[in-house]
């Protein structure tokens, strides 16, 4: 027994160093004072500081916050909807086939829904006129799709789950389905609604392929920026960007636990 631990413990370091070694390099080395990432010329914050200066970067990060918030709402509100119609409306005639729709994104490969959403735009604005080219609102639309399936999948698990005798029990005292809905299923779907939004987010943030077939000329997200300039080579204030990331990701991770703890500590008080 003491030999598997052993095993498993070495493992396990050997999993993490293999995961984080890298992200603390790249930590370490956009304070590199050389433009060299690979030769350590001293300890330095002037790449940092070249970030607010370059406007292509913060035209890009603004581009994709915009686009991630938005999608993320409507794939959360889209998602919400089709979760409630598979759960709650039973085996009505296409539920196989809806179902089906709404998670075949998850297991579709990023650069066939790319490439199928680019035919079709070109196709609408040749019958319609819309979308006139291609820009933010067409990534929003290609971003919304995909991200719509992992919204759906996790309200529908909260909505599986969910005890449903509070709703028949407001049923029976007269509550209509508009204010049951608000009043009682919305409340407890809420964290399921703010995790979807939040992965929803990360994904369309972090997209790179689907974006590429559908963005237009100076519409540029944040990661197809960081892909044409790696594409060159590695540059010190990449890494100073992605050492920003990770630290924002890093402090939301430690807010949600804290957050979670002290959630579990109301409760049992």
């Amino acid at each position: 027994m003491k030999s598997r631990a052993n095993f498993l413990m070495i493992a396990a370091s050997l999993g993490f160093a293999f995961l984080y070694l890298p992200i603390i390099s790249l930590v370490i080395f956009s304070f590199n004072e050389s433009k060299l990432v690979t030769v350590w010329g001293g300890f330095s914050t002037k790449w940092y500081t070249s970030l607010l200066e370059n406007e292509a970067l913060k035209d890009a990060l603004v581009n994709s916050l915009i686009v991630a918030s938005v999608s993320a709402s409507l794939a959360t509100v889209l998602g919400t909807i089709a979760a409630l119609s598979l759960t709650r409306l039973g085996n009505f005639r296409g539920k196989t086939l809806l179902s089906g729709m709404v998670t075949s994104p998850m297991v579709m490969p990023d650069v066939i829904i790319g490439l199928s959403l680019l035919l079709l735009f070109v196709a609408m604005e040749g019958l319609i006129g819309w979308p006139a080219g291609r820009s933010l609102t067409t990534i929003i639309i290609a971003h919304t799709t995909f991200c719509m399936a992992y919204v759906t999948v996790v309200v529908q698990s909260r909505l599986s789950n969910m005890d449903e005798s509070l709703q028949e029990a407001a049923l029976d005292l007269g509550a209509k389905p508009f204010s049951l809905f608000f009043l009682i299923t919305l409340p407890l779907i809420i964290p399921a609604l703010v995790s979807g939004w939040l992965l929803a987010f990360t994904l369309s943030f972090d997209d790179l392929v689907i974006a590429s077939f559908v963005a237009g000329p100076g519409n540029s997200t944040l990661p197809m920026i960081i892909f044409s300039k790696v594409r060159l080579g590695v540059s010190p204030d990449i890494n100073a960007l992605a050492t920003i990331m990770i630290s924002i990701v890093a402090l939301g991770v430690l807010v949600a636990i804290w957050n979670i703890s002290r959630s579990s500590k109301r409760k049992k008080v």
